[in-house]
C-alpha cells in the first residue's frame, strides 16, 4: 500500500508538505492545503484530554417510537439515563435484538422499525454513527468466539495501551481480577483466550466494558445463559455509571432492571416501572436462584441430590 513517505530528520510536518512531489498526492487523492489539517485531526484522536470525552457529556438517550411489524406504531419516546438498566422481554422473535440494533446504530427512522435515537434529546451528529474512536455504544451479544492468538493478558493489555491508560498493567490486573470474580470457572491471565468458554468470555468482555471502554451505553443480549454472576455483572456496569439495556429472559434480571419493556410483534407493547411489591418478589426468586445454584454446584462435584 502506497502512502505519504516519512519526513527527513529535522523537517517540521509544514516544510515536509511543501516538498512533497504534485504527482504523488495526486496519486494518492490528497489536496496539499489540506495534509496539515488532516494531521491535527489524527493527532487529535490520540489526545488523552479527548479520548472518550463524549462519555461525560451523555447525560441521557432516547429511543423515540416506531412501528411492529404489521405497522401499529408504537407512540412515545423512552428515556434511559446513566446508572439505569433498562430490560427488554418478550417471546423469542418478539422484537428485543431489533431494538438493541436500532439503539447500536442510532437508527433515525431508517432501519426497519423506524425508530430515532437521540442523544440528550438531539438527533446525533451524523460521524457518531460511523466513527470508529468513538463509538457511544458497546454491544457484549449472545455469542463470543476469539480469533485472535493472545492469552488474556496480551488482549487486555493491548486494548489497555490503545486506550492510552496511564498504568497498563495495573489496568489489566483490574480487568483480570474483576472478569474472575464474575466467571463461573476462573482462568489464568496465561490462558489463550480461544481457550476461554462461552462464560469466561463473556466475563471478560463485560469486566473490560465495565474497566476500558468510553462507549457511555452498554447493549446485552441475553447474560442469563453465559455461566456468570448475572447480578453482579450488571451492578459492575452500573456502578461505572453506564446506560445499561439488556435483553433477557430471567426473571431475576428483569426485575433488577428499572423498568422493563415488552415487546409484541416487533413493537414495544408496554413499558413497566418496577414496582416494591416486585421487589420484594425478587427477594424470594433470589433465595429460590441460590437454592438451584447450589444443586447445579452439587450436580457438577459429583454429588448424589437428596430432598
Amino acid at each position: 500500500m502506497v502512502g505519504l513517505p516519512l519526513p527527513p530528520t529535522g523537517f517540521s510536518a509544514a516544510d515536509h508538505f511543501a516538498a512533497l512531489p504534485q504527482a504523488l498526492l495526486e496519486d494518492l487523492g490528497l489536496e496539499r492545503e489540506a495534509l496539515e489539517e488532516r494531521l491535527r485531526g489524527f493527532l487529535d484522536l490520540f489526545d488523552p484530554e479527548t479520548i472518550g470525552a463524549f462519555d461525560s457529556r451523555i447525560e441521557s438517550i432516547s429511543v423515540v417510537g416506531g412501528h411492529d411489524k404489521c405497522g401499529k406504531p408504537e407512540g412515545g419516546t423512552l428515556t434511559v439515563r446513566p446508572g439505569e438498566i433498562v430490560c427488554i422481554v418478550g417471546a423469542t422473535g418478539s422484537g428485543k435484538s431489533r431494538f438493541l440494533a436500532d439503539i447500536e446504530w442510532l437508527a433515525q427512522g431508517d432501519s426497519p422499525t423506524g425508530r430515532s435515537v437521540l442523544i440528550n434529546g438531539a438527533p446525533p451528529d451524523p460521524g457518531l454513527r460511523f466513527a470508529i474512536d468513538r463509538k457511544l455504544v458497546a454491544q457484549l451479544s449472545q455469542n463470543m468466539n476469539f480469533v485472535i492468538d493472545l492469552t488474556v493478558r496480551e488482549f487486555i493489555t493491548m486494548h489497555a495501551e490503545s486506550r492510552m491508560v496511564q498504568d497498563v498493567a495495573a489496568v489489566t490486573e483490574t480487568v483480570i481480577v474483576l472478569a474472575n470474580t464474575l466467571a463461573g470457572e476462573p482462568f489464568l491471565p496465561e490462558t489463550p483466550v480461544t481457550a476461554l468458554s462461552g462464560g469466561q468470555s463473556r466475563a471478560l468482555m463485560i469486566a473490560d466494558t465495565s474497566c476500558l471502554s468510553a462507549s457511555p451505553i452498554v447493549l446485552i443480549d441475553e447474560i442469563e445463559n453465559a455461566g456468570i454472576d448475572r447480578k453482579r455483572a450488571v451492578q459492575t456496569l452500573v456502578d461505572r455509571r453506564k446506560i445499561v439495556l439488556m435483553a433477557t429472559h430471567d426473571p431475576i434480571l428483569a426485575l433488577l432492571g428499572d423498568r422493563r419493556i415488552v415487546f409484541k410483534n416487533g413493537g414495544i407493547e408496554r413499558i413497566i416501572e418496577t414496582s416494591p411489591g416486585e421487589r420484594a418478589c425478587l427477594e424470594q426468586f433470589e433465595k429460590l436462584d441460590a437454592q438451584l445454584n447450589e444443586v447445579r454446584r452439587a450436580l457438577r462435584n459429583g454429588e448424589t441430590i437428596t430432598v
